[in-house]
């Protein structure tokens, strides 16, 4: 049985990769043996009545007055885990990041004399230059007993910290195969866009900000368009760049060509990764923000499709190149439009390249598989740096 203490400010109902990713692999490793200590945010209760393990969750919101303004949430994370810790037998601390989580957890782990594993996602490596986060963030790291990388990239990045390659462990992501999967139902989706049967559909969901690429996609698409290729392009999701690709969309007149769909709930999602021919986001890196993995390369290839990827970050572990889809410079748009004139002017190649990333999600992306992996983590208590 894993007894495991897991500290979490990232957990559902609230969305994004890491919040799924705790939430998916600690179910599949145990039951109220497991304890979360996480935000508590609206929805939560919903979420905590159906989840198998024992969720704590807490206030964690900054204080405007304070300096720092975070003291009174690690203050709240800190007393909630050492709490738990003692009344606890833990086999382990995990902490899904470095900051807030993992400074937290190696206090709570050496005065309780248990193992620590700290999870490390790549964007945030590399976003706080070198201030104080940035070496608090290494002293957390250096300071693990097992650090998980989620790519290659990441890895690497890890070691150029200083991180001992020998406390790295790289556990790839995962995807639910029961919900994305190829053969959903998708009667209405592209008839609700008025997309013709004989048009090729470009997919992309996504934070809507800059590094993702999305606004490189409108620029390539209206030069495709402008070729004569039927093509359509639809962009899920919300965030600040919102009113700029509107903007752009409108510059390079591809209204009715290009659509912004907003929020796109969790039933819809496979259903459009199942509509669409091709998933697209051709990421960048934007003053060290980079893409650490992009779980969403995974649950496109769930659903049998190939992807469109940029070079940067670590996609390269989710997108192969030439195998399951193409990564291209997101710097060029004419990087980015020749890499969709590639996949549309070669169906056949491109259907092959989808059955490829779906046997490959089937083999090794299964949160199964995610959680085998995690208990699989050998750990012992490493002298620290």
């Amino acid at each position: 049985m894993n007894r495991l203490l897991v500290l979490t400010e990232l957990f559902l109902p609230t969305k994004g990769g890491t919040a799924v990713w705790a939430a998916e692999v600690y179910k599949r490793l145990g039951g109220k043996a497991i304890h979360i200590v996480t935000a508590d945010v609206a929805g939560a209760a919903t979420v905590d009545a159906a989840h198998p393990n024992a969720i704590h969750r807490l206030s964690l919101k900054r204080v405007a007055w304070l300096r720092p303004e975070s003291l009174a949430m690690y203050a709240r994370f800190f007393f909630r885990s050492l709490g738990l810790a003692l009344t606890h037998r833990f086999d382990a601390v995990h902490a899904f990041r470095a900051l807030p989580e993992g400074l937290v957890a190696w206090v709570v782990a050496r005065l309780t004399l248990c193992p620590l594993v700290i999870y490390a996602h790549g964007e945030e490596l590399t976003t706080w230059g070198r201030g104080g986060k940035y070496r608090t963030m290494r002293f957390a790291l250096r300071h693990a007993d097992r650090v998980v990388a989620n790519s290659e990239h990441t890895r690497d990045t890890l070691l150029a910290m200083g991180i001992d390659r020998a406390r790295i462990t790289i556990i790839y992501p995962g995807v639910d195969v029961a919900v994305f999967r190829p053969g959903l139902e998708v009667n209405g989706l592209r008839e609700s866009l008025d997309i013709h049967p004989d048009e090729k559909l470009v997919f992309s969901v996504g934070r809507l900000s800059r590094r993702k690429g999305f606004d490189q996609m409108i620029r390539a698409v209206a030069q495709l368009r402008a070729e004569g290729m039927l093509l359509r392009y639809v962009i899920a999701g919300i965030g600040e760049d919102a009113d700029y690709l509107d903007q752009l969309i409108a510059e390079h007149h591809v209204h009715g060509i290009v659509y912004r769909i907003g929020a796109v709930g969790e039933a819809d999602l496979p259903r459009w990764l199942n509509a669409c021919d091709l998933f697209a986001m051709p990421n960048r890196d934007i003053n060290g923000d980079n893409e650490g993995f992009g779980m969403v390369f995974i649950e496109a290839a769930a659903c049998g499709k190939p992807s469109l990827a940029g070079e940067a970050g670590g996609t390269g572990s989710a997108v192969l190149h030439q195998q399951t889809g193409l990564r291209v410079d997101g710097n060029r748009v004419e990087a980015v439009a020749a890499g969709l004139r590639d996949f549309l002017t070669q169906p056949e190649r491109t259907r092959e390249w989808g059955l490829h990333a779906l046997q490959r999600v089937q083999r090794e992306f299964s949160w199964e598989r995610v959680a085998e992996k995690t208990r699989q983590l050998k750990l012992s208590k490493m002298d620290p740096d």
